[in-house]
């Protein structure tokens, strides 16, 4: 009995101890997780065929199809996909503005995989994507800041420039189903040594100029009114002498009795010798006989 059990019976039960542990890797293998900052393409043979908790937008987190799925051992393999809004940093590059001016520039944009069938195809992972555009965003930023001046970096339209920067960056992530959320310009310096000093030297002259012509439109602004003023003044004047030309008269000759005796801006000591029946005393007289 003993020699027919080692012969016969422990031998099967060694091999069907073996089929229950391959069957439980097979069956373990058949499984995998995958969690919510992830996407996973599967791939049969080399070829994607389905993804796993893809990229959906609006739906919530829980919703996705995250968590435990099957998969066909040996034949059927994984490439996992961040699911997260990801950061591409630019190195600092130096471009030219449209008024020629040397800007040493930091940026960098954010984007998120959306299409992670077409991302394996073409880049592969997630770290190449991000070689990939690198460059892509250096070419796109070039060009952007190529229309725009230095100044307009320090005004609203920035951030119409970095729309239409973000714009024609994402076109170019699309074909590799990437998509650009922002795209921001951390800093933008100009060189030290004598570009800066240039620069400087040509924004304080542009500063000098546009002072020069807000003087000149003030100035110009200033003889406009005075001259309507003066022109309100003589039609005034005409008016009260056509009603009463009397007192128009008086209200002259006072006018002039007060610029030439009591105006206290006149301290000449020059002596007026006039005779009593000059003219210009006319209203002196006339006072007297009344």
């Amino acid at each position: 009995m003993s020699g027919l059990f080692q012969d016969g019976i422990a031998p099967r039960a060694k091999l069907a101890v073996a089929g229950l542990i391959a069957a439980a890797l097979v069956g373990f293998s058949a499984i995998v997780e995958v969690p919510e900052s992830q996407q996973a393409v599967v791939m049969w043979l080399g070829d994607p065929v389905r993804v796993i908790n893809r990229y959906k937008p609006g739906v919530d987190y829980g919703n996705t199809g995250a968590g435990l799925s099957l998969r066909v051992p040996f034949f059927e393999t994984l490439v996992r996909v961040d699911r997260r809004v990801l950061n591409l940093d630019m190195e600092r590059q130096q471009v030219n503005s449209s008024d020629q001016q040397r800007l040493e520039v930091d940026a960098y944009a954010r984007f998120r995989i959306i299409d992670p069938v077409k991302m394996v195809r073409t880049a592969g992972t997630s770290e190449r994507v991000q070689e990939q555009l690198q460059p892509i965003l250096t070419s796109v930023l070039r060009q952007g800041l190529a229309s725009y001046t230095f100044q307009s970096l320090l005004t609203p339209e920035r951030g119409v420039m970095m729309e239409q920067i973000r714009k024609a960056l994402d076109v170019e992530a699309r074909e590799y189903g990437a998509q650009i959320i922002d795209v921001r310009i951390k800093r933008a310096d100009l060189p030290d040594g004598t570009p800066l000093e240039r620069a400087y030297a040509r924004m304080e002259a542009a500063r000098e100029q546009e002072a020069t012509t807000i003087r000149a439109m003030g100035q110009k602004q200033a003889q406009i009114i005075r001259a309507d003023a003066e022109a309100t003044a003589a039609k005034t004047y005409a008016e009260a002498y056509g009603k009463d030309p009397s007192f128009y008269d008086f209200y002259r000759a006072m006018e002039s009795y007060r610029t030439t005796f009591a105006n206290p801006a006149n301290k000449s000591s020059t002596t007026i010798v006039l005779t009593p029946d000059n003219d210009y005393l006319r209203q002196f007289r006339s006072q007297k006989g009344q």
